[in-house]
């Protein structure tokens, strides 16, 4: 199912990949071997060509392969929306499917449109998802300029080799990391955090499967080749009646995680509440009142809506164990 909104968010971009050719309205190509290897020492030449980016059964199919183009030993694919989408805050998913094995480096991420006046890592990057190698995780990433690179992330446990939804929450306060809907991972971006300007300026995205390269080495006999990553959709949400108006700091959900009861904090008065899970469907609403039971929830990220007496909403989000 596609859908258009979920709570106060609007579906405002999307690829779907159900076409027969990549949508070059949306995307363009990086190809060749890039300046050191893509900054990286990686191994792969990217090519435009059929054999390493298509379209295929509903999906973005990547595949990377043990051939030789110039000097390079590999192919692969890589893709970026630079120059025809960049957005500044809002909901990111992704549902993809990666291959395992010594030297991959497949990866969803972003980078700011400014990066051809200030250059990286002054433009900022976020990494959505990226996996290495044979590793039961994946990593979420923010980069930037203080004095110099610096970078700040986590990591899960995931069957990467299985489809999963990779997510990433945008807001002027925070950048949320989420795998299947739980959040594992939150940046502070806020006016409080040092050298975080980077991240409230556009960005836009890029989808590659890298060969080799400093943080994963160089592929082994047992790397599996072809290689094949597959992306089934990505999907941009933003605030339907803009940040500023819902979002509040003054509101949080105590305990947060819970596994029973949630009551709210809040300087403002609120009359009623809905809480939505990630896919937008509606889950529990009623009038406000000290603790809501949560019990009958199932584990995972949600969003709640307070209509406050104003008339204006907020929002705040929690995770129910």
């Amino acid at each position: 199912m596609h859908l258009t909104s979920y709570g106060q968010f609007t579906l405002v971009w999307s690829d779907e990949f159900d076409s027969s050719e990549l949508n070059l309205e949306k995307w363009t190509y990086d190809t060749g071997q890039g300046s050191w290897g893509w900054g990286n020492n990686e191994l792969q030449s990217y090519t435009n060509s059929n054999s390493n980016v298509m379209l295929d059964d509903g999906h973005l199919t990547i595949t990377a392969k043990e051939e030789q183009l110039g000097t390079a030993n590999y192919t692969s694919g890589r893709i970026k929306s630079q120059g025809l989408f960049d957005f500044k805050y809002g909901r990111v998913q992704a549902r993809i499917q990666v291959p395992i094995g010594q030297g991959l480096w497949p990866a969803f991420w972003m980078l700011g449109s400014n990066i051809n006046s200030v250059n990286w890592p002054q433009c900022g990057e976020i990494d959505v998802m990226e996996h290495i190698n044979n590793e039961l995780v994946i990593h979420g990433t923010h980069h930037f300029n203080n004095n110099g690179h610096q970078y700040l992330g986590n990591s899960v446990y995931c069957d990467a080799g299985e489809f999963n939804v990779y997510s990433i929450e945008w807001s002027p306060l925070t950048i949320q990391w989420f795998l299947n809907g739980v959040m594992f991972y939150q940046a502070d971006i806020s006016s409080n955090s040092i050298s975080k300007e980077e991240f409230h300026e556009p960005f836009f995205f890029i989808i590659n499967l890298a060969v080799g390269g400093n943080w994963p080495g160089a592929p082994s006999a047992s790397t599996p080749f072809p290689a094949i990553m597959l992306v089934d959709y990505v999907r941009v949400y933003q605030e339907s009646v803009g940040v500023d108006e819902i979002d509040d700091p003054n509101v949080t959900v105590i305990p947060n995680p819970s596994s029973d009861f949630i009551r709210f904090s809040s300087k403002v008065e609120s009359e009623k509440y809905v809480i939505y899970n990630l896919q937008g469907e509606k889950i529990l609403e009623g009038l406000q009142k000290t603790q809501i039971d949560i019990s009958s929830l199932l584990s995972g990220m949600y969003f709640v809506d307070l209509k406050l007496v104003n008339g204006k909403v907020t929002r705040t989000s929690f995770v129910k164990h």
